[in-house]
């Protein structure tokens, strides 16, 4: 669970990597399938069973067989899709559209939705008992503005990408533009922070990227209420945990943030920030 724009199908794919359930890897995006065709697809149908269908087809949970299926937005299913979907978490087991025999299934389930389906549930727009299937083991990805130690690595990483991808020489962040990135909320999460690189990338034409090539810098900084003390210690750590713990020399904290060495040390003492091993 968690907002748009995460990377929940990363962390499903990470999973996927991790199981027994190799074989393969299924993602189906169920507000993408018209509702006259989700049956089909995710349950497949047996020939004659519609206009059309002049062969016998496999849905996507029997051709995942000994793999993975990813239900992406898996609160956008309609209600006839979902009592199929819960016989299948239940029996392991499916009926074709014009089927007459149970088909059994063995494939991982995984759902991700970016809406609250307890509210849905209360709202008669999701099953209950399908929702507790469903939930047997939740995991709640934070958004990026609360993980913002995430942002060096996810930055370096796209930079590289969309730099090898362009043909370009690879792009270095400005200082400026580091500071911002660690102070912007990015609402839009990974997928915004990797848009944004992305046209960074494609409009920079110097060796590093400044501010004017970020397309959601508005000339305004991202105010949070907060105490300075709580500003500043959260902001040193966010830049300690870019330079991973190295606190001066070249592309250290204290050359980031403009400091002295000795005045860094005396702030992390009086913030209770402890000072990690270079």
């Amino acid at each position: 669970t968690g907002e748009t724009g995460e990377g929940k199908e990363v962390f499903a794919k990470d999973i996927f990597k991790r199981s027994n359930y190799t074989k393969h890897f299924i993602k189906v995006n169920c507000g993408a399938i018209p509702e006259t065709l989700i049956e089909s697809e995710l349950f497949g149908y047996e020939r004659g069973s519609f206009t059309g269908a002049d062969r016998r087809k496999k849905g996507y949970f029997e051709a995942a067989e000994g793999g993975t299926v990813f239900l992406d937005e898996v609160g956008e299913l309609p209600l006839l899709a979902q009592v199929k979907l819960l016989r299948v978490l239940q029996e392991g087991e499916l009926m074709r559209v014009g089927g007459v025999e149970s088909v059994k299934v063995n494939c991982r389930i995984i759902a991700a939705t970016n809406r609250n389906l307890q509210e849905e549930v209360f709202k008669g727009t999701f099953r209950e008992d399908l929702y507790y299937r469903l939930n047997v083991l939740q995991i709640e990805i934070p958004p990026l503005r609360k993980r913002k130690g995430d942002i060096a690595s996810l930055a370096n990483y796209f930079i590289t990408k969309f730099s090898r991808e362009l043909g370009k020489p690879k792009k270095f962040l400005s200082k400026e533009a580091t500071m911002w990135m660690l102070e912007y909320d990015w609402p839009g999460n990974v997928r915004e922070l990797e848009n944004t690189l992305h046209r960074a990338v494609i409009l920079s034409e110097k060796s590093s990227i400044e501010l004017k090539d970020f397309a959601s810098y508005n000339g305004k900084k991202t105010v949070t209420v907060k105490t300075l003390e709580e500003v500043e210690r959260e902001h040193i750590l966010n830049v300690l945990d870019m330079c991973n713990g190295k606190l001066y020399g070249s592309n250290g904290a204290a050359e980031l943030l403009g400091i002295k060495r000795t005045t860094l040390i005396a702030k992390m003492e009086k913030l209770g920030i402890r000072k990690k091993e270079n």
